[in-house]
Order: C-alpha cells, then structure tokens, then sequence
C-alpha cells in the first residue's frame, strides 16, 4: 500500500512545498553574467578559457552527482545520450562566444547571444510542431535592427570591419545556446540537475576546446593572474550558474527560460562598463535596448504548446 505522505509532488521540496524555479533561474543567470568580463580578464585563447572552465568546474560537479545518485536520483542511458549532445552545442557556444568577447567587448557580445531567445521558439516549430505566435514573426525584424545597432554596424564598423565578424560569431554562438536550452528546458528532472550539468560540462570541454583551437591551442600555463580568473569563472558560472539552471529549467516551458535568462546581457553590460571601462556608442545601447525588449516581448507571454501529429 502506497504512503502517499511520502510522494512529493513535482517541483516541491522536502516539505512538499511548491517550489517556484523561477527565482532560481533568475540567481544562475545573474552568476553566469559574469561569465563575459571574466573571460576578458583572463585574456586567453578561446581553447583556453573553455577548457579550464569545463575542467576546473567537473570535481565539484562531480561531487554533486555523486549526492543524487546516493539519493536515487539517477538519468536513464537515453537522457545521458541527449545531454551529451546538449552539451557538445554547449561547447560550441562557448569557444564561439570566447572569441566574439575579445573582438567586441563582454557587453555587446552577450547581448548578442542572447538572441536564443527568438531561435528556442523556432526550434519548437520546427521540431515539436509548436504554433508560433503572428507577435514573433511581427518582431524578427524589430530583432534584427536592434543587433545590427547593437553590433556597430550601423555606426563605426566601415572603420571597424572586425565588428562584423565578432557579431557573426556572437549570434552563431546565440544559436548554439538555443540548442542547448531547448533540449533541457521541460525535460527531465530537477533532481539530476548536477548529473545533467556533468555531462553537458565534460562534452563542452572536450568540443569547445577542440573548436576553440582555431584561434590557438590549449595553453596549460596560462600564467598565475590568468589562471585565478578562470577559477572564479568555473565556479561561479560553470558551476553555481549551471547548477541554478538545471533546478529550474527543467520546470519551466522553454519559453519562460528563456525569457527570464535575459537578465544575463543587461547584468553583463553594466558589469562591462563598470570593471572593464567598455564604453558602447549611443547607437550600440539603443541596440541593446532593442534586443532585449523584443526578446522579452516574443519569448514572455505564455503559448499554448501545440504538436503536430
């Protein structure tokens, strides 16, 4: 006979208290804003920088995994598979951002990426059969004004030509992302978010590392200064960001994570101007704004999820 005491309801704690994710989601977006000013402070190839942020970031990670699985809490073979591939488009975003971060700056290249925001609801047309809303077809070329202000190019990138290649790799980066948020957002459990955040971490490693290598190898001595600021990244956003992120994604429809990681580019440029003095042209800030606000208006009003059959 069943101890129904005993069951806890889905996204409730111990206590059995509904767990509201989205203040989590909130807290890890806001330490993996700091991801793009540490990268810039570190000052190293992208092989580099991605490459002690995945493996500086795996023992505790490990550790963590190591915990739920005591407690039960295990993936199915399936779910290891899917978060191998999450992980490898991680890997992808990662080593393309690093590189877009040291052409045009922490602030203007997050912002960027940060167009996963309309890609994720594509991604769900496309593969589950979702409706898009006419809001987000009225809103793709308000986007598209907003990243070509945001990137420079309508201001100063005839004396800048390298904005235009740091604005494509921050939005091939912003695709990658979007991969990656849809295949674990509404999938999964919370209850393995260390296990799943391993896994995704160890792929992105191996992959962003090895594409990363096109701008320089893997440097192993990366020098003291260097080295303490890749530390503090794979802390506080490899592990304690990612790991906010898998307790509270997989309780949200894709949408709603998406809509509420865009916290991290505002976070990030006025982080940007405050500890790196990056300056953004007026021009540049009307992007931002641009971006954000129609990211916001596609991504937070909730759809009703409808599949093709």
């Amino acid at each position: 006979m069943t101890d129904f005491r005993r069951v806890r309801p889905p996204g409730a704690n111990a206590s059995g208290r509904r767990v509201d994710p989205r203040p989590l989601a909130v807290s890890g977006a806001a330490f993996i804003s700091l991801t793009a000013v540490f990268i810039r402070l570190a000052d190293v190839a992208p092989s580099t920088s991605v490459f002690f942020r995945c493996l500086l970031a795996l023992p505790p990670l490990a550790l963590l995994a190591w915990r739920e699985g005591r407690g039960g809490s295990r993936i199915t073979r399936r779910d290891g598979l899917r978060y191998i591939g999450a992980g490898a488009m991680l890997g992808v975003d990662f080593a393309l951002w690093s590189q877009a971060i040291m052409v045009i700056g922490a602030g203007i290249s997050t912002v960027l990426v940060n167009v996963q925001v309309v890609v994720v609801p594509l991604l769900s047309f496309l593969i589950l059969g979702t409706r898009i809303p006419a809001r987000f077809v009225a809103a793709v070329p308000v986007l598209f004004a907003g990243i070509a202000l945001t990137g420079g190019i309508a201001g100063d990138a005839s004396t800048r030509p390298e904005l235009y290649w740091g604005t494509f790799l921050a939005l091939l980066s912003g695709v990658a992302y979007a991969v990656y948020i849809f295949v674990v957002s509404g999938r999964g459990s919370a209850e393995t978010a260390a296990t799943q955040v391993l896994i995704s971490t160890a792929a992105a490693g191996v992959v962003g590392s090895a594409l990363g290598s096109v701008w320089g190898p893997v440097d192993l001595a990366p020098g003291w200064a260097s080295f303490g600021w890749l530390v503090a990244l794979a802390l506080s956003a490899q592990v304690l960001g990612w790991m906010l992120l898998g307790r509270s994604l997989p309780r949200l429809a894709p949408e709603v994570g998406a809509t509420l990681l865009l916290l991290q580019p505002v976070l990030a440029v006025v982080v940007a101007m405050i500890l790196l003095g990056e300056r953004p042209t007026a021009l540049q800030l009307v992007g931002c704004t641009i971006v954000v606000t129609t990211a916001w208006f596609v991504a937070s009003r909730p759809t009703t999820t409808s599949r093709s059959h």
